[in-house]
């Protein structure tokens, strides 16, 4: 029987490189993405390398929690999974809502994936030994203090606003991991670090997304952050394959994954 995975957002960047290193590694990839054409794309590049059935793409929009809903139903009717790797991320320099009424950024990096998951999980239980990685991201260092609401009071920051639901996203994590102990299901979280993708060459590109008191130093910052984010898409998927592929615990490090 061949072994499924599900990555989200993988149509391209580091999505694309995960379903491209899972199919190579013998796993029958769906990979979900809004855009058809570049579904169709990614389709024939999975293909090129896989080793088991042919990878499919699925026309999902990952901000509307009715949609992530039938995804979920759909999946589930084609029976056992093995892999889940929630990769969909987005950060916007203003604030946007979902057609669920809910800020965008929180609702694609963190309610999204959640929901995903735990619909998900009778799915990975028939699949089990199975996976789930969660890809994360070094802005979760970028809260501070309390945080009792979805979004930051005194005004939206992309930046900011795309750390919180990372930072939320992390915590649901390692509960996750702690709550499945047992079940044959290992939680990851998966650092891809810095690399050259849609997000970092457009939205961060803008001022905006950083609080106004650091907007006059936007040049260095900029700088610096073109400084860490300057990998390929495929050396940032080399987390998400590893974790997927070999889980030697309910948490796995990146820095540890060989």
């Amino acid at each position: 029987m061949n072994r499924r995975a599900l990555v989200t957002a993988g149509t391209g960047g580091i999505g694309l490189e995960t379903a491209v290193g899972l199919a190579a590694a013998g796993y029958a990839v769906t990979v979900v993405g809004r855009d058809a054409a570049r579904g169709g794309s990614a389709v024939e590049r999975i293909n090129a390398v896989g080793t088991a059935a042919e990878a499919r793409f699925v026309t999902v929009d990952l901000a509307s929690l009715s949609e992530v809903r039938d995804l979920a139903d759909r999946v589930t009717a084609d029976g056992a999974l093995s892999v889940l790797v929630n990769n969909v991320g987005a950060m916007f320099d203003d604030r946007r809502v979902t057609p669920d009424g809910i800020e965008a950024s929180f609702a694609l990096n963190h309610l999204s994936p959640y929901l995903l998951t735990e619909l998900l999980l009778p799915a990975l239980r028939a699949g089990a030994p199975s996976r789930v990685v969660n890809v994360t991201s070094g802005s979760v260092r970028i809260p501070t203090g309390r945080i009792d609401t979805a979004e930051q009071q005194g005004g939206y920051y992309g930046l900011h606003a795309y750390g919180r639901a990372k930072l939320a996203n992390l915590a649901y994590t390692l509960d996750l991991a702690q709550r499945l102990k047992g079940d044959g299901i290992s939680v990851f979280a998966a650092d891809p670090g810095g690399a050259v993708t849609t997000m970092t060459t457009g939205t961060m590109s803008s001022s905006r997304v950083v609080a106004p008191w650091l907007r006059p130093f936007w040049p260095l910052v900029h700088k610096a952050f073109q400084r860490t984010t300057s990998g390929t898409p495929a050396q940032a998927a080399r987390s998400s394959v590893v974790s997927a592929r070999r889980p030697t615990s309910a948490r796995s490090s990146p820095s540890t994954a060989d």
